[in-house]
């Protein structure tokens, strides 16, 4: 087995992500799915944008195996532009495309900081909200490639908060002054296991100070936000995920599985201010169909908290995160159980690439690739009566059509036009990065 094209990455992180090694026996008949199945074990590491895999004979019962890998862009000090709300829907529509609610800055990030496939993370941002904070992950970092840790720390302030969910339009109620209303420091170590190629266990400590402006937690705005009558409080998370990843594309699966499970302990208590214990499941299906012509997703997610009765900074439900329901982005529900299920089929429309203009190793050209799609989302979010607004404890469907584009290092673009059950249609933008 030889190596070829990795000029950053080490050349045993590669061979960790092969499943035979020097002197095995592979049988002829399995050989092509064998080799096929290795080579999306090294793109899927996501430091290459190619990775080819060729076999040659060198005796009648030998053959020599040469991996060749191009390596991506791994040092990104980049300038940023953000936008302090939930989704670009949000922004666009609630807020009128505001640009003073936009966070600038830079980040620093290196994708592959020794070799090892660590990561290297560091943003200095201000605008409408700070963000100072850095990230160092290292998920090879012993000797048999098989364990690793992550640590973060980082300071944060905003000039708004979302103190409540409107019940009656399940939309955030924003608390906002000049200042700065929310000042939060956090810190947090992980240690990370991996067994075989497709499974990973972390496990996380977590500390979190928060203080709020006095206001916030007064009977005009919600003074259970804490679930206590203080503005500032400081708790710790310990969490454990199971992360189940066998796909043919990381960035964008058309074939595999995906499944994970996380536990949360909140706080130093059972019951009552911010203590809690949280479960979310998920479980992703990605299918071919009539000779890859055609492909579905099925996706399944499932969260329960307890206790039910809930500080509001501990109820956030649907509409947070990739938990939501196509043609429901801008709303939030709350709650303490919920469940979501989505169905998706798509087809291959067309690919091609764009030759890059200037005359770069690790990007010669740039790909793009566009699929059509239908969908269709099912959604239910149980909440206490006290805290329910019109679109909890109620089944909720959405459905559209849309134009996935995916382009240069898993970069991919969702368009897509939703319907929900309240009557009302739209055209939602969504984007996802290779990093």
């Amino acid at each position: 087995i030889s190596i070829n094209g990795n000029k950053k990455t080490k050349t045993y992180l590669i061979l960790r992500e092969v499943q035979f090694k020097t002197g095995d026996s592979l049988s002829v008949e399995n050989m092509s799915l064998v080799l096929e199945q290795a080579r999306r074990q090294v793109y899927n590491l996501n430091l290459f944008s190619e990775v080819s895999i060729t076999p040659s004979l060198v005796a009648s019962d030998k053959i020599a195996v040469v991996i060749t890998v191009r390596e991506k862009w791994y040092l990104y000090p980049t300038p940023q532009f953000q936008l302090v709300d939930r989704n670009f829907n949000d922004w666009l529509k609630t807020y009128n495309a505001d640009f003073s609610r936009v966070v600038f800055g830079v980040k620093f990030a290196h994708y592959n900081f020794t070799g090892r496939g660590d990561q290297l993370r560091i943003f200095l941002l201000n605008g409408y909200s700070r963000n100072i904070s850095f990230s160092y992950s290292a998920p090879a970092s012993d000797s048999k490639l098989s364990e690793g840790f992550r640590v973060s720390a980082g300071y944060t302030q905003n000039r708004e908060i979302a103190y409540k969910t409107d019940p009656r339009t399940n939309q955030l109620l924003q608390f906002k002054q000049d200042h700065f209303v929310r000042n939060a420091m956090f810190a947090s170590v992980s240690y990370q296991a991996r067994k075989g190629f497709f499974k990973r266990s972390y496990i996380t400590l977590s500390y979190t100070y928060l203080n709020l402006d006095d206001s916030v937690i007064t009977s005009k705005y919600n003074p259970e936000y804490f679930g206590t009558n203080r503005s500032s409080i400081g708790f710790p998370d310990l969490s454990y995920t199971f992360q189940y990843t066998n796909v043919d594309h990381i960035n964008y699966p058309l074939t595999g599985t995906v499944a994970g499970l996380t536990v949360v302990k909140r706080g130093f208590g059972l019951t009552g201010s911010v203590n809690m214990v949280s479960f979310d499941a998920a479980y992703i299906r990605y299918l071919s169909h009539f000779n890859n012509r055609l492909y579905s997703t099925i996706q399944l997610y499932g969260k329960l908290k307890a206790p039910f009765k809930l500080a509001y900074i501990n109820q956030r439900s649907l509409g947070y995160g990739e938990v939501y329901l196509r043609g429901q982005e801008y709303y939030v529900i709350d709650g303490s159980m919920a469940a979501v299920a989505k169905y998706t089929v798509k087809k291959k429309l067309l690919s091609f690439k764009i030759p890059f203009p200037f005359h770069i190793r690790q990007l010669p050209n740039i790909p793009f690739t566009f699929f059509a799609k239908a969908y269709g989302d099912l959604g239910y979010a149980y909440s206490e009566r006290e805290f329910e607004s019109r679109l909890n404890n109620r089944l909720l469907y959405t459905g559209g059509f849309g134009i996935d584009i995916l382009t240069v290092y898993g970069i991919n673009i969702n368009l897509e036009y939703s319907f929900n059950q309240l009557g009302e249609n739209g055209l939602f933008l969504h984007g996802k990065g290779g990093f």
